[in-house]
């Protein structure tokens, strides 16, 4: 027999257990297996435990099932892979001891993060938000256009300078430290990743473009950490500060990222 009392119990068991969210961005917080900091979700990777047992990177978090999440690098999670802090860790996200971990486990993350971020440069070009030749993003940089400003790994030294020139120029930056970021990935590749030929230098002249971006390549920057990151275009103590801090930020932050709005 249905009651009152009946109903009220009903819908307060099919309630979701509400999310914790962080009071300024308002996204879901995680808290890290290893370290126990919490973070938004955004900031943090997810481990996936599959229906077999095994373990999967999702950086996406689209996986079903059971995750735990991690906010460290990949030194850090190596070690803690090593010393078993991880297994303990995932034991108690996942509720469970019998699972498997891959031995590749870091090499697989640090490649979905490293398509994740290629994926969404690729998808900002074809929106039309991103811009490539120098001439073009000089251009774009001088009108006030420019948002963020990303150089392949074998670019030249003395292009990506008149770049950031240009771009400190046209933001009113003069005499500041605003320059572009050198992803760790050669031209070859981030052509690919753009559909277009020969592609060295690259710009968002989209804001909301800019942070999606900058989102994806902290995380990935940050997870590869600053040993594995090159040296941006500026000299070398310039660099320590431009782009490694990146890397050591912390989780679900772009620290260090210069987007302009």
């Amino acid at each position: 027999m249905r009651n009152q009392d009946n109903d009220r119990a009903d819908v307060t068991a099919e309630q979701p257990r509400p999310e914790r969210r962080g009071p300024a961005t308002a996204e879901p917080i995680r808290t890290c297996v290893l370290s126990r900091e919490e973070a938004p979700r955004a900031g943090l990777i997810r481990l996936a435990l599959a229906p077999d047992g095994s373990v999967h990177p999702d950086v996406r978090a689209k996986a079903p099932g059971r995750g735990g999440w991690i906010g460290v690098d990949r030194a850090t999670l190596e070690a803690a892979i090593a010393k078993g802090r991880l297994r303990g860790g995932l034991a108690r996200a996942f509720r469970t001891g019998e699972f498997t971990l891959p031995d590749d486990l870091p090499q697989r993350i640090e490649d979905q993060l490293r398509r994740a971020a290629l994926d969404r440069l690729g998808l900002e070009a074809k929106a039309g938000h991103l811009l490539t030749g120098s001439d073009k993003i000089a251009e774009a940089a001088r009108a006030g256009r420019l948002h963020l400003l990303l150089h392949a790994a074998d670019a030249g030294d003395d292009g990506s300078r008149k770049l950031a020139q240009a771009w400190r120029v046209g933001s009113d930056r003069e005499g500041s430290d605003l320059k572009g970021m050198t992803l760790p990935v050669q031209r070859t590749i981030l052509s690919l990743a753009l559909g277009r030929e020969n592609v060295v230098h690259a710009g968002l002249i989209d804001a909301r473009a800019a942070k999606r971006v900058s989102d994806a390549l902290v995380r990935w920057l940050r997870f590869i950490g600053p040993d594995s990151a090159p040296m941006p275009c500026e000299t070398g103590s310039q660099g320590a500060s431009a782009f490694n801090d990146d890397a050591r930020g912390p989780a679900g932050t772009n620290e260090g990222f210069e987007v302009t709005g």
